[in-house]
C-alpha cells in the first residue's frame, strides 16, 4: 500500500511539475537603463522572487534600454504589447499626467516633508496604492503598475567649487531632473539643464554644464563625475522621494492565475524593502570609496537653499493642482497623511540623524 501511496504521490508531482513547465510564461521586461545599474540588480531579484514563488511558472527576461524601443516609447511598448512589461521611474511620464510625479519623485517631499520611508507608509497604508492604480485609468493606460524601488533621498549634486550660498550656486549651469524638479530650480534662479545621465560626464568634460546631480553616491560613482568635480553635496529636496516601478501589460496581467497575480504582489512588497536596505550599503560603501581614495569633498548644503527650493516647489504643486483635479486628488491625499504622520515620523528621525552623526564624528 506504501508503494501505491508513494507511485501515485510520484506521478501527481511529476503531473504538476509537467503542467507548470508547459504553462511557463517568460515575461520580456524592458528597462530604461544599462544592463548593469543597481535598480537592474534589483530588479532581477525581483523576478527570481516571483519565479521561486510560482514554482517557476513565471519567469523574465531583462532587457535593456534600446534593445525593443526607445527610453521615451517603453510606456507605448507595454500598453500597446509590443513588450509584456517595462521598468522606469513613474515621473517619466508627468508630460502625460503630472500626477504621475507624485507617485515616481514628489518634488520637495511633496511640500509636506515626506521622504523616502514616510512615502512608503502613505503608499502602502494611507490609500497610495488605490491611486497609483487609478493613475493608469486617467492616462487612459491598460497598465498593471507595481511599486519597486524607493531610491532616495538623494544628493544635491556635485560642483567644481564650494558653495556657501544660493549666491554661489546660482552661477553655475547646473544639470537637473526634467519636469517640475528641474523646473523648481529655474524658479529659484538656478541655470538647470536637463539631459539623460549617460550624457553627465562628457557635458561636464566639455564644458556644457560646470555642476550636476543624477543620484546617490554609488550611482555617482559608476559614474564617475568625481573624474571631473570634487565637491560632494548630499543633502538636497528635489527628489527626496524616487521610486522605480515594473509597468505590466494589461492583457498579460489579466491571464495570469490568481497565485501568479499575488506572487508578484508580494514580489513587489519584498523589493520596497530589500530595494531600501541595499542602497543604505552599496550608498555607504561607495560614499566611503569617493571621499578615501577619489579626493572628494563632502560638504553641507547651504542653509538658504531649503526654504527658497520649498516655496518654489510648493507654488508649483499648487499650480498643478489648480489644474488638474486628479493631481489634487493625490497631493490632498499625501497632505492629509503628513500633517498625521510627519510630526510623529520628523521628530523620529532627529533622533535617528543625531545618533548617526555621533558616530560619524568618530571617524574623522
Amino acid at each position: 500500500m506504501k508503494k501505491i501511496i508513494s507511485f501515485i504521490l510520484g506521478t501527481a508531482l511529476l503531473t504538476a511539475l509537467s503542467v507548470s513547465s508547459a504553462n511557463a510564461k517568460t515575461l520580456k521586461c524592458q528597462t530604461v537603463i544599462n544592463a548593469k545599474a543597481d535598480e537592474v540588480v534589483m530588479l532581477k531579484d525581483f523576478g527570481q522572487t516571483v519565479t521561486d514563488l510560482t514554482g517557476g511558472s513565471i519567469k523574465f527576461e531583462i532587457l535593456p534600454k534600446g534593445t525593443v524601443v526607445g527610453v521615451k516609447e517603453t510606456l507605448d511598448a507595454v500598453d500597446k504589447g509590443l513588450l509584456d512589461c517595462g521598468f522606469a521611474w513613474t515621473h517619466y511620464w508627468s508630460g502625460e499626467h503630472p500626477a504621475a510625479m507624485l507617485f515616481g519623485s514628489p518634488v520637495a517631499g511633496a511640500g509636506v516633508g515626506i521622504d523616502n520611508i514616510a512615502f512608503l507608509s502613505w503608499f502602502q497604508y494611507g490609500g497610495g496604492k488605490q491611486l497609483y492604480d487609478q493613475l493608469w485609468k486617467e492616462m487612459k493606460r491598460d497598465i498593471k503598475g507595481l511599486m519597486l524601488q524607493p531610491v532616495g533621498p538623494e544628493a544635491l549634486g556635485w560642483f567644481k567649487e564650494p558653495i556657501n550660498s544660493m549666491d554661489d550656486f546660482r552661477k553655475y549651469r547646473f544639470r537637473t531632473p526634467p519636469g517640475i524638479p528641474g523646473q523648481t530650480y529655474k524658479d529659484i534662479g538656478v541655470a538647470s539643464v536637463a539631459m539623460g545621465g549617460g550624457d553627465i560626464l562628457p557635458a561636464l568634460e566639455a564644458g556644457t554644464i560646470d555642476a550636476a546631480e543624477w543620484c546617490c553616491p554609488k550611482p555617482d560613482l559608476v559614474f564617475g563625475f568625481y573624474k571631473v568635480l570634487k565637491n560632494y553635496y548630499l543633502q538636497g529636496l528635489h527628489q527626496v522621494v524616487v521610486n522605480a516601478d515594473l509597468y505590466i501589460n494589461g492583457k498579460v496581467w489579466r491571464g495570469l492565475t490568481d497565485h501568479e497575480r499575488k506572487a508578484m504582489e508580494v514580489a513587489a512588497d519584498a523589493s520596497l524593502s530589500k530595494s531600501m536596505s541595499y542602497r543604505i550599503y552599496e550608498n555607504g560603501k561607495a560614499l566611503h570609496e569617493l571621499t578615501t581614495k577619489h579626493g572628494v569633498i563632502l560638504h553641507d548644503t547651504p542653509a538658504d537653499y531649503f526654504p527658497a527650493y520649498m516655496a518654489a516647489a510648493k507654488a508649483s504643486l499648487e499650480k498643478n493642482a489648480a489644474e488638474n483635479a486628479f493631481f489634487a486628488k493625490v497631493w490632498q491625499s499625501q497632505k492629509d497623511f503628513a500633517d498625521i504622520a510627519v510630526p510623529f515620523w520628523s521628530g523620529a528621525q532627529m533622533s535617528n540623524a543625531k545618533l548617526g552623526m555621533a558616530h560619524a564624528a568618530t571617524l574623522k
